[in-house]
């Protein structure tokens, strides 16, 4: 493959582009068939679905970084190498040393109750403590809806019904803390020692199917650390089997039925305190277990003396969701994770190559790359990266993220439910752009307009839509900085987490010009004479 490129400054000078320039220089390096073949080993089953932290991540991390290396990159990681590491702490159960005794009676670990969370802090709860039932234990003030209202639970345990409300779906103003409050997080704030949930099922073989797919020993929490911190994973939280949970409501004001009924019908807790012969103690086996993942960081740095110490920075996140306990109906385990995010990780890998197949003609400001880890757990790489930045974070004048940009909707004919609002191929949502820096939102529609003229759909660039897509990827922890960000994502399809989600579905023409949009889009911001502008 021959591999040209043009990238000089009379080509993009001030954010404008050369429509020839623009097209040599992404048709010689960014490709159908690169973007093929790197995507075909990041998404292969041999990376056990790139979980974080996992033997496959690591794979793909050290991928990544020997083409990095080989087209002559600037290691921006750890003491001179491409890798951020990042310490992730578990907390194991041994559901054999885990034990509860509920309402007068001691119940067996899998026969009568899972764990769902533990903390190696507070593991315990050795006295008789008190029960209070708070419903579907939300906070949601916007809503009007405190699951706590007239309830005293500082120092009892809270019995929580599940599923009142689904995670994010429902909850259209702003963040966890500030409108809404999760239930495991409200009961903490409340005071409360510790959580029983109940189980979302009656049916006792639903509940066998669930302690068979729950080992023991296995990570009850994982989460990156400072050295020398400890997992603060607030409170003990258990579930009971629907038989020690009919136990616990006999006597009671209400039912376990009436506990469990339709959420839709509710949106008060209907809570109370149980009987004074109701009472608990819990009592969870954990250990550590520690182990170091990695982001993947490199700059390709500027042309010009004083705009190379700004950085555009570009970045996916490489990790995936791994392996399921059960096959899907194919038979598969594996989520290979291809749309989410390979496409992002390889369409990053294939604009390094487009910069490093023509050294001596640079953008103006260096390009910061950052492949992040740990996106699928929360956040976890970019959050680690801003808050231990390896340039200086007042430096970077954009984010640019790519999530899921591979996919387009099959056809016309195509009933899956799923696929509803997944793009069509000539189609990439576009998200933020415009939130922070009217500016940047500017050169991200120009860049388009003068070369591939995809359609930019903006439903989703609001962050009170419904689906909190703003809030979801690794974007957001540069915004959270002040740094003016876009975030391109192709939509969501039925093959999102899960292991049908393979290379053989992408839409390649479609990949590739996303990939190069997104790719002339950041060197134009980086040959502007100014950063975009936040707005005042």
């Amino acid at each position: 493959l021959s591999a040209i490129i043009s990238l000089s400054a009379p080509a993009f000078a001030a954010g404008t582009l050369g429509e020839k320039d623009a097209k040599k220089s992404a048709e010689f390096t960014i490709t159908q068939r690169n973007l093929r073949s790197y995507l075909t080993f990041i998404a292969s089953d041999e990376l056990e679905g790139r979980d974080t932290p996992s033997n496959g991540l690591d794979t793909a991390a050290r991928y990544i970084a020997t083409f990095l290396d080989r087209w002559g990159f600037v290691p921006k990681g750890d003491n001179g190498t491409y890798f951020q590491k990042i310490t992730i702490r578990s907390l194991i159960l041994d559901g054999a040393k885990s034990t509860a005794t509920v309402a007068g009676k001691t119940l067996r670990y899998g026969d009568d109750f899972l764990v769902n969370a533990a903390s190696l802090d507070n593991a315990t709860i050795a006295a008789s403590t008190p029960l209070v039932f708070v419903g579907h234990g939300w906070l949601i003030k916007s809503k009007n809806i405190d699951a706590y209202k007239g309830l005293d639970v500082r120092g009892k345990i809270v019995v929580v019904a599940p599923g009142l409300f689904p995670p994010t779906r429902d909850l259209t103003t702003d963040g966890m803390g500030t409108d809404w409050l999760a239930p495991s997080e409200y009961a903490a704030k409340n005071g409360a020692l510790g959580i029983i949930e109940l189980p979302r099922s009656t049916d006792p073989e639903a509940w066998g199917r669930r302690v068979a797919s729950t080992k023991s020993p296995r990570r009850v929490q994982t989460e990156p650390v400072s050295k020398d911190s400890r997992i603060d994973n607030g409170l003990p939280s258990i579930t009971l089997s629907p038989t020690a949970a009919a136990a616990l409501f006999a006597g009671e004001k209400i039912t376990l039925d009436t506990a469990l009924a339709d959420p839709k019908t509710k949106t008060e807790a209907g809570g109370f305190v149980f009987g004074a012969n109701k009472s608990a103690n819990l009592a969870i086996g954990v250990q550590v277990e520690d182990a170091t993942t990695q982001n993947v960081v490199a700059v390709w740095e500027g042309s010009d003396a004083r705009l190379k110490n700004q950085y555009v920075a570009l970045g996916a996140h490489y990790d995936h969701i791994g392996i399921r306990t059960t096959p899907d109906a194919s038979g598969d385990r594996i989520n290979n994770g291809a749309d989410d995010d390979g496409s992002g990780t390889v369409a990053l890998l294939s604009m390094a190559e487009a910069l490093g197949s023509k050294p001596e003609n640079r953008p103006k400001r260096s390009i910061l790359f950052v492949w992040h880890c740990g996106e699928e757990k929360g956040l976890w790489g970019s959050k680690h990266f801003t808050e231990n930045p390896t340039v200086p974070i007042t430096d970077i004048v954009t984010q640019i993220n790519i999530d899921m940009i591979g996919r387009s909707k099959p056809d016309a004919n195509d009933t899956q439910a799923r696929n509803r609002t997944l793009s069509d191929p000539n189609t990439i949502y576009v998200i933020g752009s415009r939130m922070l820096s009217t500016e940047l939102g500017e050169v991200v529609d120009k860049v388009n307009r003068d070369y591939t003229k995809l359609s930019y759909d903006l439903r989703y660039d609001d962050p009170k839509d419904p689906n909190r897509f703003y809030y979801r990827s690794d974007h957001y922890n540069y915004a959270q900085r002040g740094i003016p960000i876009a975030f391109f994502f192709d939509g969501v399809h039925v093959d999102y987490h899960r292991p049908s989600d393979e290379v053989d579905k992408i839409d390649f023409p479609k990949y590739e010009r996303v990939t190069r949009t997104i790719f002339l889009t950041a060197v134009a911001v980086a040959n502007r004479d100014k950063a975009p502008a936040l707005k005042k």
